[in-house]
């Protein structure tokens, strides 16, 4: 059985862990939602796709380069933090 403060630093993990995976992602999105914005503010194009599609295309681009260290950061976190909590070790 975990103790409180145990629960807590699995739970502290675990949102850190929820915050490397997904930070890679967020970013790409953050860049070329900036990027889009600037470019149409410079040229005064009000496209709504113009900014969505770019941004999806760079999301999933990232989201493809970082799916091995996403999946790997998961499992070594599942497999060393949260079966060892269930175990009771």
């Amino acid at each position: 059985m975990l103790s409180e403060a145990e629960f807590y630093d699995v739970v502290r993990q675990a949102l850190w862990i929820a915050t490397i995976t997904s930070l890679p992602i967020l970013s790409a999105a953050l860049v070329s939602g900036v990027t889009i914005g600037l470019v149409q503010a410079l040229t005064s194009i009000q496209e709504m796709t113009l900014t969505f599609v770019p941004k999806l295309a760079a999301i999933v681009v990232v989201f493809w380069m970082s799916m091995s260290f996403m999946s790997e950061t998961l499992v070594a976190f599942f497999r060393d933090v949260i079966l060892v909590a269930v175990a009771g070790d």
